[in-house]
């Protein structure tokens, strides 16, 4: 929920969701990744909601101690909803990545979080072949990638 304001006061340059962009002529998609969990009905009820700028505004109208105790309460409910769905649920839709790629013209690479199940999987959508990273949370550790000149792409782990 960074806005504007943060941003210009920061130096920050937000970011469309999804965004192509291209590092040593290899095209990247980036991605939060929580529009890929479709089977997540009720995640994606919820994603629904809270991208709403009335809910927004409500949201952050409120005290940073009221903030707070939502988000514990909305991370505890979702560590609690977590451990009674199957896996694949919680993963992304291979249908959703399709469409993501066919509508960005299929770029190399595909970087998202939201998962938080740190890999590098490859994919073939339409007889192109692409790299897609899931980077890690940053409750205990964090994790980053590097991209070399010659188009390496290294998975790189910070001890939080």
């Amino acid at each position: 929920m960074i806005r504007d304001a943060f941003a210009k006061a920061t130096g920050v340059q937000l970011l469309d969701d999804p965004t192509l962009t291209h590092l040593y002529g290899l095209p990247i998609l980036l991605s939060h990744g929580d529009m890929l969990c479709t089977d997540d009905v009720q995640y994606m009820a919820f994603r629904e909601k809270v991208r709403q700028p009335v809910w927004q505004d409500a949201f952050l109208s409120q005290t940073l101690a009221q903030r707070q105790a939502f988000i514990h309460q909305a991370r505890a409910q979702s560590e609690t909803e977590k451990s009674t769905k199957i896996a694949s649920i919680m993963d992304v839709n291979t249908q959703a990545l399709a469409k993501l790629m066919q509508a960005f013209q299929y770029p190399s690479v595909l970087i998202h979080g939201h998962t938080h199940r740190p890999n590098h999987h490859v994919h073939s959508v339409d007889g192109y072949a692409f790299d897609r990273y899931v980077l890690g949370d940053w409750y205990e550790q964090g994790s980053y990638l590097r991209l070399q000149a010659d188009g390496t792409i290294m998975a790189e782990t910070i001890v939080v």
